[in-house]
């Protein structure tokens, strides 16, 4: 079952539409992700996976669980096996996510985030909100994790701008 958690993105990075056509970012309420969840549980479903622009953006409007408080919540939902979610941005990626992932076996072992860029000065360029050593710490927190994590991301080629060197600190 896909759940969705938050709307929207309020990045506004530069070759995205995404703040202009879905506005700017809106959780649902834990609670009623919760509700949704045991709603699938309940009609046979297994597996979950939570959606959104930004889901580690998440807030809770009613300010009772913080995302990787959700992910826990969601993953002890009576008849669920596995939970997903996709996509995180690094700049709101923390490290109580992978603790959760280290501490609820139906959490998937598998963590989307994406980089865009190797190179601190193209994600300037792009707007991200974050540099090459912070996505590689993320990264770090990831190789800490007790049980291995498998990671996947997205990566833009040729960027307005970008050099040789830069496309070298990608591939590395």
């Amino acid at each position: 079952a896909y759940i969705t958690i938050i709307e929207g993105c309020d990045k506004f990075c530069a070759y995205c539409v995404v703040p202009y056509t879905r506005g700017k970012e809106r959780s649902r309420t834990s609670d009623s992700v919760l509700a949704a969840a045991r709603r699938s549980s309940d009609g046979g479903y297994t597996e979950i996976q939570l959606l959104g622009q930004n889901v580690s953006s998440y807030r809770d409007p009613a300010g009772k669980r913080t995302f990787a408080e959700l992910l826990a919540a969601v993953g002890q939902v009576p008849g669920i096996r596995r939970v997903r979610f996709t996509t995180s941005h690094p700049r709101d990626f923390t490290p109580d996510i992978v603790a959760v992932l280290d501490a609820v076996p139906t959490l998937c072992d598998h963590v989307h985030l994406p980089v865009q860029s190797g190179s601190s000065r193209v994600l300037e360029a792009m707007l991200r909100e974050y540099t090459r050593e912070q996505y590689l710490e993320r990264i770090g927190w990831l190789k800490a994790a007790r049980r291995p994590l498998s990671l996947t991301t997205d990566v833009i080629i040729g960027f307005p701008g970008e050099t040789e060197a830069d496309f070298a600190e990608t591939l590395s």
